[in-house]
């Protein structure tokens, strides 16, 4: 019998994304993990972040490393967008729907990160005024004070630039839902790793990077259930 998606694997998932969406409330409301983290790599005696200019940080993770996957990214459009209009037949329908899955990912979770971001007035530290900025550190649910201008710092836009990579895990769907799991964190890993990178530079705080990761979750659940259908077919040989 062919592996099917079904409602209670997504019932699980939801689950899973309710259960972190407030777990991160409450920690990101009630700790100062954020600062914590922040202080950790804000240079008091340089009243800077060392890392923001550095070639690791800035030339290494924030230009080859993204540079590449945007191109990925780009190749992967193209590749679709070509089959669309003249489709090669070595690609299989299993296989061509999961590109296409991919690629729709790849536009969607940055638009969707990136459209929420316009609606935060949260700030990045390096304009805080613990770390020399001029705008007050607020949490997600704190009152925002009159006449603050607003940040557009939340959630982290950079961090979708690898967040995408967890939809890969459509491949291994409906067949081997493990290994479906483990790619897919290790696609939102890619986008954490590079949101680390920022709260290195100074650019973004924890909470923002894991939102992200988290709507990133949202979108390719949201996407796997309209997809419910085309991902159950039959694999193809």
């Amino acid at each position: 019998m062919t592996a099917r998606l079904g409602a209670p694997l997504f019932r699980r998932a939801m689950l899973v994304l309710a259960m972190s969406a407030v777990l991160m409330l409450l920690l990101g409301q009630y700790t100062d993990i954020d600062l914590l983290i922040e202080d950790y790599y804000y240079d008091e005696q340089l009243q800077a972040f060392p890392w923001l200019d550095s070639w690791f940080a800035t030339d290494l993770m924030h230009g080859y490393v993204k540079n590449v996957i945007i191109k990925s990214g780009y190749l992967l459009l193209l590749v679709v967008a070509w089959d669309f209009i003249r489709p090669w037949s070595r690609i299989t329908s299993f296989t061509r729907s999961r590109l296409r899955f991919v690629a729709a990912a790849s536009l969607l979770v940055p638009t969707i990160v990136r459209g929420v971001k316009q609606f935060s007035v949260l700030h990045c530290p390096w304009t805080v005024d613990r770390y020399g900025g001029t705008e007050p550190f607020l949490r997600l649910l704190d009152h925002v004070p009159e006449g603050m201008k607003v940040g557009h710092c939340f959630p982290a836009g950079h961090a979708t630039v690898g967040l995408w990579l967890a939809a890969l895990c459509v491949f291994w769907l409906p067949h081997n839902p493990r290994v479906a799991v483990g790619v897919f964190s290790a696609g939102l890993s890619v986008g954490l790793v590079l949101g680390w990178v920022q709260q290195m530079r100074g650019a973004h705080f924890l909470f923002h990077t894991l939102w992200a990761a988290w709507l990133a979750s949202l979108v390719i659940l949201v996407m796997l259930l309209f997809a419910y259908n085309i991902l159950n077919e039959e694999k193809a040989t």
